[in-house]
């Protein structure tokens, strides 16, 4: 059952990349632009931004599951709720400190897939509006970014 709860945790983990594609590529840059456009507009001020609403959709989805475990309607809500949270905590890392330095840590990472990351997301925000996006993903992104 462990062993089970293992792998449903790593799948979670593996389609949160999947969905946080499709999300950014089709919802973000789709019908809910206007919560994401001040991502790629910095006219704000604020710490915090629309954009972030959608950690919080997550965040309860998560929560969601964590419930439904500890109710005892449905076991694999730990596996999978500990996926979303994962993910969530690997993209606040990766996106929000590693990559825009909300926080000034990692600064000097110089590997050829953090570089590469780097590129890629350069390459996402040179597109301000919601139209001719590329490369929506976050830590699968496309070999070219990691050529110099």
């Amino acid at each position: 059952m462990y062993l089970l709860g293992i792998l449903v945790f790593i799948l979670t983990f593996c389609f949160m990349e999947a969905s946080a594609w499709f999300t950014h590529k089709y919802i973000m840059h789709g019908f809910l632009w206007s919560l994401h456009k001040d991502h790629h507009h910095k006219d704000h001020n604020s710490w915090w931004e629309r954009n972030d609403a959608f950690f919080i959709f997550y965040a309860l989805v998560s929560i969601g599951c964590f419930v439904v475990w500890k109710e005892g309607i449905f076991w694999y809500g730990l596996p999978i709720g500990l996926g979303i949270f994962a993910y969530g905590c690997t993209y606040f890392i990766v996106h929000d400190i590693f990559i825009h330095q909300r926080f000034k840590l990692f600064r000097n990472t110089n590997n050829w897939y953090a570089k590469g990351v780097r590129r890629a997301h350069k390459m996402h925000h040179k597109h301000l509006g919601k139209e001719d996006g590329e490369c929506f993903g976050m830590l699968l992104v496309p070999i070219k970014y990691f050529k110099k």
